[in-house]
């Protein structure tokens, strides 16, 4: 069922997790950007705000900034874990791993850890965290006023 909350966390951390797929862009080498990388994200970033901030929205201001941590959090998994099964299939599909699908498993774990390395930049860790309080923060205003 939409509530305010649910709707404003969804449009929020959509919008936030394609401004921080900006940020990161910034930081690859050109021509390696992923296809569609910031709309996946978005996409990601919104699901992920409707579901666990959206759902929380209504209670206590402290658990504002705990739910806005934990959807960004959730956000980052699976941003990373997708990419790197995306970049698993194409190196796949290009007979890297052989006949063993165990290579493959493995390899998405060990592109999940190269693709965080290019968000260890102080300006997307220090827009992460204050983008998730804030996400959290506007979504419980909005929660209490209009549910």
């Amino acid at each position: 069922m939409p509530t305010a909350g649910k709707l404003v966390a969804f449009a929020l951390f959509g919008a936030f997790a394609w401004y921080v797929s900006q940020l990161v862009m910034g930081f690859m080498e050109v021509g390696t950007e992923p296809p569609l990388y910031a709309e996946v994200n978005a996409v990601i970033g919104a699901i992920m705000g409707w579901l666990i901030a959206g759902s929380r929205a209504g209670g206590p201001w402290l658990a504002a900034i705990s739910y806005g941590l934990t959807a960004t959090l959730a956000m980052l998994f699976w941003w990373l874990f997708l990419h790197a099964f995306y970049d698993m299939i194409i190196s796949s599909m290009r007979g890297l791993y052989g006949s063993d699908p165990t290579l493959a498993v493995v390899d998405v774990f060990r592109l999940m850890m190269d693709h965080s390395l290019l968000m260890a930049h102080s300006t997307v860790v220090t827009t992460l965290i204050a983008g998730a309080v804030g996400c959290g923060l506007i979504t419980e205003w909005f929660g209490r006023r209009f549910s």
